[in-house]
């Protein structure tokens, strides 16, 4: 990103402003983020913040994933019940009607009942045929035994949707993506897509001027960032000195299996499969069922081929396999995850959303780029498109994300604990066999595991949870009987009337 000199080159060159601080301090502190500028202050402090969407406005957003296409619908909505007439050009290069990598983008996608339910109520109803499997049960698989967990509550379900249009060799299966989906829904409210890439961010009198990659310029009022960490743009606009720095990244990885409906139906089901394993580097792995396909996907440090080969090797993973047997993948790829958010993800005419911005730690990343992009699209259209508008009512937005997903690293640390020690894995696989089996009972261990698989529910919320005297005191108990190996009591049989 290069900017003209003078004031626009000063304005870039200053430091980031504080708001990102450690872990520690957002849990010691995350009301002091809050701030208590009153409307006068802020309009005394900052006269700079006159910058506003009005007729004639163009915006470009690049990235036609959820977060852009949703920021791109939210805001057309809200700038024309306002009576402002403006322009959205969305810049997304992919294909969403081509079955592999030309259309990949992350195949492991999920979406939970509750965000269905949200989308219809704002307009986005989910079709029938973008949903490839409703997950009705997770299979939790460890070295000590196997448990299947029913969902807690039915708006607790989840759905498997293909992000793009599914893997190499699925034409046959009719996917449709939901990214399609919510693309073909931001061009139906007025926006123009062009299959374009955007190479190069400079300044043009303080304005975002986008290149193409067939060498075309063209200058916006606002750029909306929506594109994943993958994306070399970040890089080139980190590099501008605009105070922006990008998320952190972990490595995951992604493949498809073609098995078949018939075995899929039989052997998988309608269970999303996790595991659990002490495998050196791993922290998470799951496969999914899609119609014809099963996806594995895994999360680790360094992750690499060897331990993809290691994890696949165990007998827990070729169980869930033909003849035990995984066979070779149609389609994979490395991508990696937000798990660090970005700094300052905003400046005058500029914005980052989704994955470019702020994302939940490792799951719910559509649910988190819905909350984003409603956030950056309110903030556009309701109060102006400045740093210091994007500071006070699109970062005050992303500070529950953040402070979450701070919580959230101490849950996963606590499962990968759990993933270490023996007796601590058949003190969870009985607590849990316990609720399962026992009508009536209080799921307490049961909708824990739940929400750390699925996300359907925000990390302090089970965070909480697990501080409940009665949770405590059952999985003290259990983890004692896990030492002394004791066996899960059978449910009594009711006698026959």
């Amino acid at each position: 990103m290069r900017g003209n000199k003078g004031e626009t080159r000063k304005r870039f060159n200053q430091k980031p402003d504080g708001i990102h601080k450690e872990t520690v301090r957002i849990l010691a502190d995350p009301v002091s983020w809050l701030g208590d500028e009153t409307p006068v202050d802020i309009a005394n402090k900052h006269p700079e913040d006159q910058l506003k969407l009005q007729d004639g406005s163009r915006v470009a957003v690049i990235g036609g994933g959820p977060a852009g296409s949703l920021f791109t619908a939210f805001l057309l909505r809200t700038t024309g019940q306002l009576g402002i007439d403006i322009k959205v050009d969305i810049f997304e290069p992919r294909d969403f009607d081509y079955c592999g990598p030309a259309g990949c983008n992350h195949c492991g996608g999920v979406v939970s009942e509750s965000l269905v339910q949200i989308l219809g109520a704002e307009g986005f109803v989910i079709p029938d045929e973008i949903v490839q499997r409703g997950i009705d049960s997770y299979v939790m698989h460890m070295d000590v035994g196997s448990i299947e967990i029913a969902t807690p509550l039915q708006e607790k379900r989840i759905a498997a949707v293909y992000r793009g249009n599914g893997p190499r060799n699925s034409e046959l299966s009719q996917i449709s993506g939901f990214d399609r989906h919510l693309l073909l829904r931001a061009t139906a409210a007025g926006a123009t897509h062009h299959r374009q890439m955007v190479t190069e961010v400079m300044l043009d009198e303080a304005r975002p001027r986008l290149r193409c990659a067939d060498g075309s310029e063209v200058t916006y009022d606002l750029l909306v960032v929506a594109s994943g960490i993958n994306s070399t743009l970040l890089r080139i606009i980190e590099e501008s000195g605009c105070g922006f720095t990008r998320p952190q990244g972990l490595k995951s990885f992604v493949c498809e299996f073609r098995l078949g409906k018939t075995f899929i139906e039989h052997t998988i089901g309608a269970s999303m499969h996790v595991f659990l394993l002490d495998i050196k580097r791993l922290q998470f792995a799951a496969i999914i069922p899609k119609g014809d396909f099963v996806t594995l996907v895994m999360l680790g440090e360094n992750l690499d081929e060897e331990l993809v080969e290691t994890f696949i090797n165990t007998e827990e993973v070729k169980s869930c396999f033909p003849a035990g047997q995984v066979p070779v993948n149609i389609c994979q790829c490395f991508p990696r995850l937000n798990e660090v958010h970005a700094r300052r993800p905003y400046d005058d005419r500029l914005i980052f959303i989704g994955d470019a911005g702020v994302a939940r730690l490792y799951k719910d990343g559509i649910g988190s780029a819905y909350r984003t992009a409603k956030a950056a699209a309110n903030c556009a259209a309701l109060h102006g498109i400045s740093r210091g508008d994007f500071k006070r009512h699109y970062w005050r937005s992303c500070r529950s994300i953040v402070f979450d997903n701070a919580i959230g690293r101490l849950v996963f640390a606590f499962c990968h604990v759990i993933q270490k020690v023996q007796f601590l894995r058949r003190g969870v696989l009985r607590m849990t066999q316990l609720e399962q089996d026992t009508p009536g009972a209080t799921p307490h261990m049961s909708s824990v595991l739940w929400d750390v698989f699925s996300g359907s529910a925000p990390y302090r919320e089970v965070l909480l949870r697990t501080l409940h005297p009665e949770f405590i005191g059952r999985l003290l108990w259990n983890l004692l009987m896990g030492i002394l190996r004791r066996p899960v009591p059978q449910p009594k049989e009711l006698p026959i009337p």
